[in-house]
């Protein structure tokens, strides 16, 4: 009687499990929305031809967090793509050296080594390239190439790092090395696991009702069609403004990616910002202008869109984004190489 009994309860689970699994294979947005995006891996991206280490890794952690880089010591990356503030800085658009503030709103750093390129305008073509930029910038971090190597030159512990970090090489620390190395520390900078990617791995209950009606709003308006692959975004240059401009505070006399092609075309284009984690990275757009996320899939409705969102599709639209924010990473801010009597001393001009 135990064994029938024992079987029966087998029998049973195995047929429970077998039409939860129909369930999810018939479940039509998921089968949908599987063809629009994919989950954040587990693991960070490989990067082409920057193998990461955690020699570099750990390196290019201690150079993200380090105000050394810049002129004043003050600003580091962190400040402006803070990785307690979902990679972004809660700032219409940088504050930099010497108080000014800089033409864009910072874009989140988390999950950017998907991104087709990096920048609004996408003028860097990876995350090694985007890291010098902000180091020379007179807006940013004001510093010069030559300054930041004389910097981490007379901190000894520096020159250790550098060598574990590129073995092999006579003199590892350089400028394109200092970029590589936070490249691989920012590509570990990911978050997977939110509800969103839970549901697009085949747990239907991952997503309330109401989720899953953003989420069919979202799609059946052609959102993801800009919004779409890994990252929700960052794989493509687009419109700002395909069906309406938006308010000329929102634009801001930016040009977009015309600023790098020159092409007349390319006026008020932009790279497709990723929507993931987008509840925690306010304010909105390349200007900054916009601070409510419900405010922002107006906006976009508006500029977009052929059909402008009713109020509850928003509401549902803004709680489907919301299901996109996953784990964040935690960072153990570093300890950093001690100054020598050869550091060069900040300068605040």
């Amino acid at each position: 009687m135990k064994k029938r009994s024992l079987l029966f309860c087998i029998i049973t689970i195995g047929l429970m499990f077998s039409l939860s699994s129909l369930a999810l294979a018939d479940d039509p947005l998921m089968t949908t929305a599987k063809d629009y995006f994919k989950p954040i891996p587990a693991t960070p991206p490989v990067l082409k031809d920057n193998p990461a280490t955690p020699e570099k890794i750990e390196l290019g952690k201690i150079l993200y967090f380090d105000p050394r880089l810049s002129s004043s010591a003050l600003i580091s990356c962190n400040t402006c793509h803070n990785v307690g503030l979902g990679g972004a800085d809660f700032q219409e658009t940088s504050t930099g050296h010497g108080w000014r503030k800089g033409p864009r709103n910072a874009p989140t750093v988390l999950n950017s080594a998907y991104n087709i390129a990096q920048f609004w305008d996408g003028r860097a073509k990876d995350l090694a390239e985007q890291a010098k930029g902000p180091v020379q910038a007179s807006v940013e971090m004001n510093n010069k190439p030559e300054m930041v190597i004389k910097t981490l030159k007379s901190m000894p512990e520096y020159i250790e790092l550098f060598k574990k970090a590129f073995p092999g090489e006579a003199d590892p620390i350089t400028f394109d090395n200092m970029a590589k190395a936070i490249e691989v520390f920012e590509a570990t900078l990911i978050t997977p696991d939110s509800p969103f990617d839970l549901f697009l791995k085949g747990d239907a209950n991952a997503l309330n009702e109401h989720e899953k009606r953003g989420l069919s709003t979202f799609i059946n308006n052609g959102c993801a069609d800009c919004h779409g692959g890994i990252n929700m975004g960052g794989d493509g240059y687009y419109n700002f403004g395909v069906i309406n401009a938006p308010a000329s505070n929102i634009i801001a006399g930016d040009k977009g990616r015309f600023q790098v092609t020159k092409i007349m075309s390319d006026e008020f284009v932009f790279k497709s910002p990723s929507l993931r984690n987008i509840e925690l990275t306010a304010p909105y757009f390349h200007s900054g202008k916009v601070w409510g996320l419900k405010a922002a899939v107006v906006v976009m409705s508006s500029a977009q869109l052929e059909t402008v969102l009713k109020k509850g599709e928003v509401d549902d639209v803004v709680a489907f984004l919301k299901s996109t924010t996953g784990k964040q990473p935690l960072v153990e801010h570093p300890i950093f190489p001690k100054p020598t009597d050869q550091t060069p001393q900040p300068k605040l001009d």
